[in-house]
């Protein structure tokens, strides 16, 4: 399949019926393992509900919330019926007033879903466009590289700086993909408002899935 029909065919799947699976908290309660995953990890509030939302064509597939650490499952989402592939929306890291414990939860919970999850295919480590990668997200890229997930990063928020310094954050963020061993030299910027990105995303999402 060349690139124009993976295009067309993810476009016609994002169109089509995507379903709230649930949400889990630990991994006992992950659905059986029968279909390819793409997880989305991101800081709070780097705008990965609104992203998820853009990607679906949906209002309100993914809450967003103003109050960062709001989310501490992972929520799977089916795509296609039947299902062609799993999204999984992982709890946003960074958050600096969540008590220790919270934080702990979620890295034991977010590293033994990397691990453990056999039919995981990709994740994608949303950056702000208008900050490019902090350290907390190199930590989440540590734990991809030693988990041997490949990951692709994706600009957030493309949409809020100009052009020359997205150009300027998107050098210096695949600079920095090219010295990671489990990065994807595919590196997307995107915007949820003005939906730039979105259809390559997509269709990244449908090669990742299907490889």
């Amino acid at each position: 399949m060349d690139e124009a029909d993976t295009a067309e065919q993810a476009r016609k799947l994002f169109a089509g019926a995507i379903d709230f699976l649930k949400s889990a908290p630990s991994l006992q309660f992950l659905p059986e393992p029968d279909i390819p995953e793409i997880a989305f990890a991101g800081r709070s509030n780097v705008g990965k509900s609104s992203l998820l939302n853009a990607l679906t064509n949906r209002k309100s597939l993914a809450r967003t919330s103003n109050t960062p650490g709001r989310t501490q499952e992972l929520n799977l989402f089916d795509v296609g019926r039947p299902p062609v592939l799993r999204l999984v929306d992982m709890p946003g890291y960074g958050f600096a007033e969540a008590p220790k414990d919270l934080v702990k939860r979620w890295r034991f919970l977010v590293n033994d879903y990397l691990r453990g999850r056999p039919v995981l295919k990709r994740a994608l480590v949303l950056i702000d466009s208008r900050h490019g990668i902090k350290p907390v997200d190199r930590e989440v890229m540590d734990m991809l590289d030693a988990a041997a997930v490949g990951y692709h990063l994706v600009l957030t928020k493309a949409d809020k700086i100009k052009p020359s310094e997205l150009d300027a954050t998107v050098a210096r963020t695949a600079d920095e993909a090219l010295k990671r061993p489990a990065a994807h030299p595919l590196l997307v910027a995107t915007s949820s408002e003005t939906g730039s990105g979105i259809a390559e995303l997509r269709t990244a999402v449908l090669e990742a899935a299907l490889q």
